[in-house]
């Protein structure tokens, strides 16, 4: 006889049903955590002298083959898209035609092979419009993509020999959030013009043949390696202690934002591995209260770059007694000395900021303003103000006054006007000394104003009688 266990059934179905959810989770943090697309833009250069021989074989033919390589590898890759724009192929010289340069192949899936038919059949003829095919490059990808990274490769034997300024629309295409910098693979080219592509982009010079398809070989492995790093925010130790704030990245050129990262100690305690785009100069925000800025910051390819950023920080809640009243209350934080509001903080609620400090103005009646409040380190601090009393005030009629509090014989501030628009009236006063001065909007002489004192004690209530 077989002993049935209902325990054991449910432990079997507990399990699948977890393994289950493991493997939804999994598919939906893969699809919500998608790779870029890199999209590779080859401009391609045909012109005249790219028919010259080079070493042992013509300069176009050694080019060819080793482009040809590369876009072999490129095609089995997911999230790469490849395009070929070429220049100088369509017009003999002389004369000179600056705008010879033509997307031949547009961006698409599976366009591989049309690329390569294209490479073999390329004949040398023309001119070498750099700074035009550069312009017209930056039209060659599609827009539409916010999760795109747009790669421009130029392969050329030559410098302008038209009037663009290839430098400035570089510099333009990038601060546009076009395209990251460029690569420029310079085939034999004279090092005295170094220069000349330095300030478009990443500059490579293959200065024999055997060379040219190891730089290629070092610039695809620069396009499409990740590059780790991690954020250290400091404490007023030097320790990387604080977390689970916003880190935004952005373009330090464009001024596009890259990443949105929560900041997240891993399981042993130390600050979490991302995985960044190093390709990007960034200017990374903080977003404590106040912010921190680091600017500049710069990866190397296949090392793990740790970014520091000095972030200590404490705690502030304000509150009263009683957690009902005030309890929809914002409170205005400034730094300390300065007039922009900072923060608006809810009363109750406990929130972070940068150790140093803060003038807080509170919008009870009469407004609290507290100046030089000191945050420190890993530390709460707690302000508790004083319960509210309750006045009404009693009209026989409407009318116009206003409430001050009395500091001193001497010195009384204005509080709150009253609404000529109720006959009674009820008012949250901080405990102190008042006075109320108003007078019935149907007597018209000054000589009926009334004067009257009363006093505000915490969590009581008091009645005036007005007119």
């Amino acid at each position: 006889m077989k002993y049935y266990n209902p325990d054991k059934k449910f432990l079997i179905l507990t399990f699948c049903f977890f393994v289950s959810l493991g493997r939804i989770t999994a598919q939906i943090n893969r699809a919500k955590f998608q790779p870029p697309e890199t999209r590779i833009l080859l401009i391609f250069d045909a012109s005249q002298s790219m028919a010259g021989k080079w070493e042992k074989e013509t300069k176009i033919n050694i080019a060819r083959n080793v482009l040809i390589h590369i876009i072999d590898s490129l095609e089995k890759l997911e999230n790469v898209q490849i395009a070929l724009r070429l220049f100088g192929h369509q017009s003999p010289v002389p004369p000179q035609d600056c705008s010879d340069s033509r997307l031949l192949v547009p961006f698409a899936r599976g366009n591989a092979p049309k690329i390569r038919q294209e490479l073999r059949f390329i004949n040398p003829k023309g001119t070498s419009p750099i700074a035009y095919s550069l312009e017209k490059g930056g039209t060659d990808f599609p827009a539409g993509c916010d999760n795109c990274r747009n790669i421009i490769i130029m392969i050329t034997d030559g410098i302008e020999a038209c009037e663009g300024n290839a430098c400035a629309i570089s510099n333009d295409l990038q601060r546009k959030g076009i395209v990251l910098k460029p690569f420029i693979i310079g085939i034999g080219i004279d090092e005295g013009f170094r220069k000349t592509f330095d300030c478009i982009g990443n500059y490579y010079n293959a200065t024999r043949e055997e060379k040219f398809a190891e730089i290629m070989d070092v610039v695809i492995s620069h396009v499409l390696n990740e590059t780790t790093a991690q954020v250290n925010l400091l404490d007023i130790n030097g320790n990387p202690t604080e977390t689970n704030v916003n880190l935004t990245f952005y373009d330090q050129l464009s001024g596009r934002v890259i990443y949105n990262y929560i900041h997240t100690m891993n399981h042993r305690g130390l600050p979490d591995t991302l995985i960044l785009d190093h390709m990007v100069t960034y200017r990374m925000r903080v977003n404590t209260l106040p912010p921190v800025i680091v600017e500049n910051i710069k990866l190397t390819p296949g090392k793990h770059t740790i970014i520091a950023a000095d972030a200590p920080q404490g705690s502030l809640i304000i509150k009263t007694a009683d957690p009902l009243q005030y309890k929809d209350m914002e409170f205005i934080v400034r730094k300390a000395g300065e007039s922009n509001t900072l923060n608006m903080q809810k009363m109750y609620s406990e929130q972070k900021y940068l150790v140093g400090k803060y003038d807080i103005e509170i919008p009870v009646l009469p407004r609290k303003l507290l100046k030089n409040v000191e945050i420190k380190q890993s530390h709460t601090t707690t302000i508790e103000i004083p319960r509210p009393g309750m006045v009404t005030l009693l009209k026989s009629a409407y009318g116009y006054g206003s409430i001050y509090l009395r500091k001193s014989p001497t010195e009384e501030e204005w509080v709150y006007n009253l609404d000529n628009r109720l006959k009674n009236e009820t008012i949250l006063l901080q405990p102190g000394s008042y006075r109320v001065v108003c007078r019935s909007q149907n007597a018209k002489q000054t000589l009926y104003t009334v004067n009257k004192t009363f006093e505000v004690k915490e969590g009581m209530s008091v009645a005036v009688h007005l007119f």
